[in-house]
C-alpha cells in the first residue's frame, strides 16, 4: 500500500520552523543550496529527519520529496529514525582498531544491550561505529555528538555511557562542551551556540598532525630513519662489528 501524505508540523511549530528556515535559505544565492542545513533544522527539532521534516524541506525550497530523501539517505549525519539524546560514536578505522576501537565497541554493545546504531531503552543514548573521527593521534577514540572523547579504553568508554544516562555533567576531552544531539543539529544548522564559554573552548591536534602540517607548509624538521622491524639499525650493526 502507498503511504499517506506526512503529517504537517503543528501551526506553532511550523510557524517557528518557516522562520529559522527563511534566515537559512537567505544565505545562499541559489535556495536549493540550503537543503543540508535546513536538514539539520528539522532534525533538531524532532531528533531525526522525519517524513515530516523533509515534507516541510521540500515545500520551503520548491523541491519534490524525493529531490529531499535522495539526500537525507546520502549522508549519515542525518537519523532515520528516533534516536539517543547523545549519539555515541566509537572509530573502528584501522589505527583506532588496533590500538583498541573495536574492543571498546564490542564492549559497549554488551554494557548497553543494543547493536549499532540502535537506542537504549531510556532513549539516552545511540551507540554507532564510525569509520574515521579525524583524530589518529588520540586513537582510540569516541565521540558524543561530534565532540571529542580521546585515549578511551574500554572501561573508561563504559564509565562515559554510564554518566551520560545518569546525566551527570561530562567534559569532552577537548572542543566545546557537550549538549544533546538536538541542540547539536541546530548548531550544525548554523545559528549560534549561545552557552557560555562554549564558542571560546578549543582544542589543539596532537604532536603527530603538528609535524604533518609543518611538512605540508614546506617546514622542514630533523631526518629520522625509521627501520624494518626485522633490520637491525645500521649503527647498533656497527657497534657489534666493532
Amino acid at each position: 500500500m502507498p503511504q499517506l501524505p506526512a503529517p504537517d508540523y503543528p501551526a506553532d511549530v511550523r510557524a517557528r520552523l518557516e522562520a529559522d528556515g527563511k534566515e537559512i535559505v537567505a544565505r545562499y544565492p541559489d535556495s536549493r543550496s540550503a537543503l543540508l542545513p535546513l536538514l539539520h533544522l528539522v532534525q533538531a527539532e524532532e531528533g531525526y529527519v522525519s517524513r515530516t521534516g523533509m515534507a516541510f524541506c521540500a515545500d520551503l525550497l520548491k523541491l519534490t520529496t524525493a529531490e529531499v530523501t535522495a539526500v537525507a539517505t546520502f549522508y549519515s549525519m542525518y537519523r532515520r529514525k528516533p534516536s539517543g539524546d547523545y549519539q555515541v560514536g566509537v572509530c573502528t578505522n584501522t589505527l583506532c582498531a588496533v590500538l583498541g576501537g573495536d574492543a571498546i565497541f564490542d564492549e559497549l554493545k554488551r554494557h548497553l544491550g543494543v547493536g549499532n546504531n540502535e537506542t537504549t531503552e531510556d532513549g539516552k543514548v545511540t551507540l554507532e561505529h564510525i569509520e574515521c573521527n579525524a583524530a589518529c593521534d588520540f586513537a582510540p577514540v569516541v565521540m558524543v555528538n561530534w565532540e571529542f572523547f580521546d585515549n578511551q579504553t574500554p572501561e573508561s568508554a563504559k564509565r562515559l555511557v554510564d554518566d551520560l544516562r545518569a546525566g551527570r555533567q561530562v567534559e569532552p576531552t577537548r572542543g566545546a562542551p557537550l549538549c544533546t544531539y538536538q541542540e547539536t543539529a541546530r548548531i550544525l544548522a548554523g545559528f549560534p551556540d549561545e552557552r557560555p564559554g562554549a564558542v571560546e573552548a578549543t582544542g589543539g591536534a596532537g604532536p603527530a598532525s603538528l609535524v604533518g602540517l609543518k611538512l605540508a607548509k614546506g617546514e622542514t624538521t630533523g631526518a629520522r630513519v625509521v627501520h624494518p622491524r626485522d633490520e637491525v639499525p645500521r649503527d647498533a650493526a656497527t657497534e657489534e662489528g666493532e
